[in-house]
């Protein structure tokens, strides 16, 4: 066999006992839990703001953003339901560079699973008892999400992972809303499939159990853009797209359909100061048409305490190592605009 045998990773139970989440926090994950659903049911007219840097790259720069988010999810409660992105695991297209804060606690160290898994707890736990804001994360390894079940808000299945039959089963039994971006083709019909998989029930291998799941009703799209047989970057948030889509998602009789839309990655063509610019758009179509209106109910925005990226061992504070990020002015400003125009 041609892998060499490391360490055994700790269960769920083990993790969780721990490091367990307190009755008081666990009451502000429900209810924010609860208060998303109503979004995506259009209970509650609110716009859902999934904000935050690329990857949860340090606890210490990444909780200090979601403090100041804090305070402007006070000032903007309102109108804006705002999700800290506490992106743990990072996909990487070839393989190579850093797979985020499970795969390496430091950046600057070796990989170090076992107590990856205990600090990607650690930082999701911090963020909802200290800044009562619950987070979302990333699905790239289904089987971690047993260590953050009770802990986070969110839950997105990337477009590399939208395809795959795991994931898609696995969000089936996910018991938070679950976004399920379209795959780098940019084709609508394999998001499509991923959700309605999501919302159906099954019964599949889950970490070594025979289990079956209930279906995920708040399973909805996320729009990110695409890339071409080319490479080129292929927006897919304007107007048009919006229609066309809205029409193809509106056949398939989903429960809630829901639309996010990612304004970095593709749409922006990897240019992150572009996010204001394409936010500021998705407002004005909002308002223009009242179907998308009604079917575009957040976005997901990459921002960090300092915009751009870094180099690992550069070591600027509250800068990406992945993707670059918009910084926090910026990022702050394009907040209270988007509650001004919701």
């Amino acid at each position: 066999m041609g892998m060499k045998f490391i360490k055994r990773l700790p269960s769920k139970e083990e993790v969780l006992a721990e490091q367990p989440l307190s009755l008081i926090s666990k009451k502000k994950r429900d209810t924010r839990v609860r208060e998303i659903k109503d979004v995506l049911e259009g209970k509650d007219d609110r716009f859902l703001l999934i904000i935050g840097p690329c990857s949860a790259d340090s606890e210490a720069s990444v909780c200090e953003y979601v403090e100041r988010l804090a305070l402007v999810q006070e000032k903007v409660k309102d109108k804006l339901i705002l999700i800290p992105r506490i992106y743990t695991n990072k996909p990487r297209t070839t393989g190579a560079g850093y797979k985020g804060m499970a795969h390496q606690p430091d950046p600057n160290k070796e990989p170090d699973i076992r107590q990856g898994i205990r600090a990607i707890r650690q930082i999701h736990l911090r963020v909802l008892m200290d800044y009562g804001l619950p987070g979302a994360d990333e699905m790239l390894y289904p089987d971690n999400y047993s260590y953050l079940a009770d802990v986070f808000a969110y839950n997105a299945v990337g477009a590399r992972s939208v395809e795959n039959q795991q994931h898609r089963l696995t969000s089936s039994g996910v018991d938070v809303p679950i976004g399920m971006k379209n795959p780098t083709s940019g084709d609508f019909s394999v998001m499509l499939n991923a959700i309605n998989a999501a919302q159906q029930g099954h019964r599949f291998i889950y970490r070594g159990y025979e289990v079956e799941s209930d279906g995920n009703p708040h399973a909805h799209a996320i729009l990110r853009g695409a890339v071409d047989s080319h490479g080129r970057n292929l927006p897919n948030y304007h107007y048009e797209d919006l229609i066309h889509f809205i029409h193809m998602y509106e056949k398939s009789g989903f429960q809630n359909p829901a639309i996010v839309i990612d304004t970095n990655h593709a749409n922006s063509m990897k240019k992150h100061d572009e996010q204001p610019r394409i936010a500021k758009e998705i407002m004005f179509t909002r308002k223009y048409d009242p179907n998308i209106r009604k079917m575009v109910k957040g976005l997901m925005i990459e921002s960090y305490l300092v915009g751009g990226t870094q180099k690992i061992g550069e070591n600027v504070y509250g800068k990406s190592i992945t993707d670059p990020c918009l910084g926090w002015e910026e990022s702050e400003e394009l907040m209270y605009y988007i509650a001004d125009n919701v």
